[in-house]
């Protein structure tokens, strides 16, 4: 497994400040370029969420540690971005919600704890299973995908490293092989920021096919807080040639940038 291969700096300890972050941000430029190898498999990826979410499906994501948070991370801002019910996208993590903020002890290990997770949201064969993890190799992914996949789920999965048991659980696997870590195993570090890259652009993706955006605008976001009317009253102006108080005027009467403007 390349993420657990010795890095290519040594004797960290001995480095000064500056040079520890000239030599992450060395490593962290080759991350896009190693995405960007992978498109043709996001694409499958995507174009399968698309299906199923549009068929009344829903997008459910499984993992571990820091590949489980970036899961629940991409889940919950979905609602906001795209004004979605908020179990369209469903982010779990191995040990519960309480493993968002520390580590549970062997929860990754259970290969049968994914699918009972699962099982409280009723998933069913119209519903899609992302399967997130740097090694390739989490039993509680592997699991989790490979009874899904049994039960008719579609399945995918985001793994660092090349023909990984994680991708062979799945039947759209996107594998992203960043290699060694600034710090040997850390992959918090370029395996994490390769899974974010990839879990924004399935989404992001899914629902622009979904028609969630207009133009370049986020039309169905949630105006939750006064950054986001502004920015909702700035695509109206934009949009309809109009000034700021008709602009609020409109939005405030309407609720949403998509109903306000096709109320004009």
């Amino acid at each position: 497994m390349t993420t657990e291969s010795p890095s290519e700096y040594n004797h960290l300890e001995t480095l000064s400040t500056a040079e520890l972050l000239a030599g992450m941000n060395q490593l962290d430029q080759t991350v896009p370029q190693t995405v960007a190898k992978a498109l043709p498999q996001i694409e499958l990826l995507v174009e399968a969420i698309v299906a199923r979410l549009a068929a009344g499906g829903r997008l459910f994501y499984i993992g571990a540690g820091t590949s489980g948070r970036l899961g629940v991370v991409d889940a919950s801002e979905c609602p906001p971005t795209f004004g979605v019910p908020a179990g369209l996208v469903v982010g779990i993590i191995a040990g519960g919600d309480s493993a968002i903020r520390q580590a549970v002890e062997g929860a990754e290990d259970d290969a049968e704890q994914a699918w009972k997770d699962l099982q409280a949201y009723n998933v069913n064969a119209k519903d899609v299973l992302v399967g997130i993890a740097a090694s390739g190799r989490t039993p509680y992914v592997i699991g989790g995908l490979q009874q899904a996949r049994a039960a008719g789920l579609a399945t995918g999965c985001v793994v660092c490293n090349a023909d990984s048991g994680v991708a062979a659980a799945a039947e759209f696997p996107v594998e992203v092989v960043t290699g060694p870590e600034f710090v040997t195993g850390s992959t918090r570090l370029k395996a994490g920021t390769a899974q974010k890259l990839v879990l924004n652009m399935l989404t992001t993706a899914a629902f622009i096919r979904l028609g969630h955006v207009k133009g370049n605008k986020m039309v169905d976001m949630q105006l939750s807080n006064i950054k986001l009317v502004e920015r909702g009253e700035r695509m109206l102006m934009e949009e309809l040639g109009i000034d700021a108080a008709e602009a609020a005027q409109l939005l405030k009467q309407h609720g949403s940038v998509r109903a306000a403007l096709m109320a004009r």
